[in-house]
C-alpha cells in the first residue's frame, strides 16, 4: 500500500492539516478531542474519521473555496513539473499560461494549484500571494530552485556574457502575464539596457520549451530561459540569477488523493534523478512552506 492509499494520518501530517503544533495534536489526542488510534505506542489518526470530524465543525453556508475544484495545476510552465505531472500517474491535469494568469485563476477556482515564481523585492512569491489571496486557505510551499539565465545558441558564437551585452540582437519573449517575462524586463532596465535596442521575434512563446526552441531554430539569438532547458536542446546558457518556484496549492485539495499522489512522487528517487539529469534544478528545498494563510 502506497502513502496516498494510507487510511491513516500521522501526528505530523495532522498537525500540518491543521496548521497547529504536533504537541498539541497530542494533547487533543489524550483528552479525547480527535478520533484516534494508539499502536505499538504510535497516533495514528482514521483519515475518513478526521475529514468527519473536521465538516461536522462546519457552519454557515458552504464558500466558493469548499466546492469541488476540478484537477488542474495552473501557472508557470516548468519541464520538471510537467513530467512529474505525467509521469506520477496522479490524474492531474495541466493548463500552464504564467504565473499571473495561473494565480487569477486559482482564485477564481479554476484548479487545486498553481506553479509561480514572481520576483519580488525582498524573494519570491510570498508578497504576491498574501495581497491576492488575503486569509483564503491556500498554502505555499517550494517546489524546486531553478538556474536561469541567456539562452544562447551552442558555444555562444555571439560572446553574450551578461544583460548588459544582449543590446541589437533578436530576443525570443514569453506572454506578458508570464513571470520570465517581467522579470526579463527589470533585469533589463536595471542593465540599463533600451527596450528598443532589442529585436523581438514577433511569435511569443507560452512555455519554456517554446522558449528554447525559437534559439534552436536560430529565430532567436537569445532567450531568457531555463537552464535545464538549454541542456536538453544543448544550446549554450549563461546563467545570471537563481529563482524559487513554488506550488501554491488549496489547502482543501492538499490532502485529496491527486496531490498526495504528485506530492509523494516529487518525494522519490525518481523525481531527483529526473532533477539532476535535466541540470539547473536543486530541489534540496522541496516542500519547504512559505506561506501558510491563518
Amino acid at each position: 500500500m502506497t502513502a496516498i492509499d494510507e487510511p491513516y494520518l500521522t501526528t505530523r501530517e495532522l498537525a500540518e492539516l491543521l496548521r497547529i503544533k504536533e504537541r498539541k495534536v497530542y494533547d487533543m489526542a489524550t483528552n479525547g478531542e480527535v478520533p484516534c488510534v494508539r499502536v505499538v505506542g504510535k497516533l495514528l489518526f482514521p483519515r475518513d474519521e478526521i475529514r468527519r470530524w473536521i465538516d461536522a465543525s462546519r457552519s454557515g453556508p458552504v464558500s466558493p473555496g469548499q466546492r469541488v475544484l476540478p484537477c488542474t495545476v495552473l501557472g508557470s510552465h516548468d519541464p520538471l513539473l510537467d513530467w512529474a505531472l505525467r509521469e506520477s500517474g496522479s490524474t492531474l491535469a495541466a493548463f500552464m499560461d504564467g504565473s499571473v494568469d495561473g494565480l487569477h485563476r486559482l482564485a477564481r477556482g479554476e484548479g487545486v494549484a498553481c506553479g509561480t515564481h514572481i520576483h519580488e523585492s525582498d524573494g519570491w512569491n510570498v508578497g504576491t500571494v498574501q495581497n491576492q489571496f488575503d486569509n483564503k486557505p491556500v498554502v505555499l510551499v517550494e517546489f524546486a530552485r531553478r538556474s536561469r539565465g541567456l539562452i544562447v545558441a551552442a558555444e555562444n558564437p555571439l560572446g553574450l556574457t551578461s544583460m548588459s551585452s544582449i543590446a541589437g540582437h533578436r530576443v525570443a519573449r514569453r506572454q506578458q502575464g508570464a513571470a520570465s517575462q517581467q522579470l526579463f524586463e527589470y533585469l533589463q532596465r536595471e542593465a540599463g539596457v533600451a527596450p528598443d535596442s532589442l529585436q523581438s521575434v514577433t511569435d511569443l512563446a507560452r512555455t519554456e520549451d517554446e522558449l528554447g526552441m525559437q534559439v534552436f531554430d536560430g529565430r532567436a539569438d537569445l532567450a531568457f530561459g531555463l537552464a535545464s532547458v538549454a541542456t536538453r536542446l544543448r544550446l549554450g546558457f549563461v546563467p545570471q540569477l537563481e529563482e524559487r518556484f513554488d506550488l501554491l496549492v488549496w489547502r482543501q485539495s492538499w490532502f485529496e488523493p491527486p496531490m498526495q499522489k504528485l506530492l509523494q512522487f516529487m518525494a522519490g528517487d525518481a523525481f531527483a534523478a529526473k532533477a539532476k539529469s535535466l541540470g539547473g534544478y536543486d530541489i534540496s528545498g522541496q516542500g519547504t512552506v512559505h506561506f501558510n494563510a491563518p
